[in-house]
């Protein structure tokens, strides 16, 4: 068995520009409040804390950057956020609906984006956060706490992207079941998983150019609430073409995927990002092996049933002999 606290690395850590790639982490949680969250991490990462309001919070850490621990409340962040924390009157008020929310919506740490080869380095803020009672998705059947990985892609190319596409379209089954994903998160809406008739047509692309991609994309996904999101990503290649799609604000550009569907499952002893990075790290290996992806594609295509569409338990079983086979 592989130790779960070693990362994995794919074939290419670095950008076209040479500088090694990026990967942010959004971890969701409950059982700690704000502040308690926040001096964790900068206890644990030897960050300066700043308070920004009821509802926010940074620590500043040398050498990785700006993370951002807020309550996942949208109402309250924008209300907290309006009257400053200058505002001692008005935070003050603010305070009992803060203390109020922290019981019912989870507290998020929102890690800078840092180098692939760091990713260790935030282990001991895993810990320092379970020390002082954070407890993830198999707290809340409601919350569906997760964690979210922002992977930057080596290169904003189309052969690029639709490899990765190609990718994850074929594993997304199998990613389910190797992430272990909790049911109360299968059945919420913010993880749902590409529609059959959008992996067949990525598979069955050749060549596609940019917009191609994004137009089919468009076509089938018009929502952030996916597994691998790629509207940040697009946005990033084309904000307008997006826009004109999804009008939505909350999607910031960045060229990175936005993968959303490990559990977060920080009160576990032997929990680490890497339990959930490497699960992942599976469409990094088969993205950079084109003839295996046109192997696995053909068997995808070729076992779709009439009116049914692929058995997907079989596919996963298919998949999970496959990896053994070729890794």
């Amino acid at each position: 068995m592989q130790n779960p606290s070693r990362y994995r690395f794919p074939d290419r850590i670095e950008t076209a520009s040479g500088a090694v790639r990026k990967v942010g982490f959004e971890l969701e949680f409950s059982g700690v409040g704000l502040d308690e969250t926040a001096k964790a991490v900068a206890q644990a990462l030897n960050g300066d804390r700043r308070v920004c309001s009821v509802a926010e919070q940074k620590v500043v850490v040398g050498g990785l950057g700006e993370f951002v621990i807020e309550l996942d409340w949208s109402f309250l962040k924008k209300q907290a956020r309006a009257v400053g924390p200058e505002d001692e009157l008005a935070q003050s008020l603010l305070a009992p609906l803060s203390r109020a929310a922290s019981a019912l919506v989870p507290v998020e740490v929102v890690c800078p984006p840092i180098p692939m080869t760091e990713i260790a380095r935030l282990d001991a803020m895993v810990q320092a956060l379970r020390q002082a009672g954070a407890v993830g998705t198999d707290e809340s059947i409601i919350a569906a706490y997760g964690l979210h990985i922002n992977v930057e892609l080596p290169g904003l190319d189309a052969s690029t992207l639709h490899d990765y596409l190609r990718a994850f379209c074929l594993l997304q089954w199998w990613l389910v079941d190797a992430h272990e994903v909790d049911l109360a998160r299968r059945l919420s809406p913010y993880i749902d998983l590409y529609p059959e008739a959008y992996v067949r047509q990525v598979l069955q692309r050749e060549h596609p150019d940019m917009g191609q991609i994004m137009a089919d994309y468009l076509q089938y996904n018009p929502s952030r609430n996916r597994a691998m999101d790629l509207l940040p990503l697009l946005s990033e290649i084309d904000r307008q073409a997006v826009q004109q799609v999804v009008d939505d604000d909350r999607v910031k550009a960045r060229p990175a995927f936005h993968y959303r569907l490990p559990n977060c499952q920080i009160d576990r002893p032997d929990w680490t990002l890497a339990s959930a990075w490497n699960v992942w790290f599976h469409v990094e290996w088969l993205a950079f092996r084109p003839e295996l992806i046109e192997e696995l594609a053909h068997a995808f295509l070729g076992s779709e049933r009439w009116l049914l569409g692929v058995d997907r338990a079989a596919w996963v079983h298919y998949v999970d002999q496959w990896l053994k086979d070729h890794e």
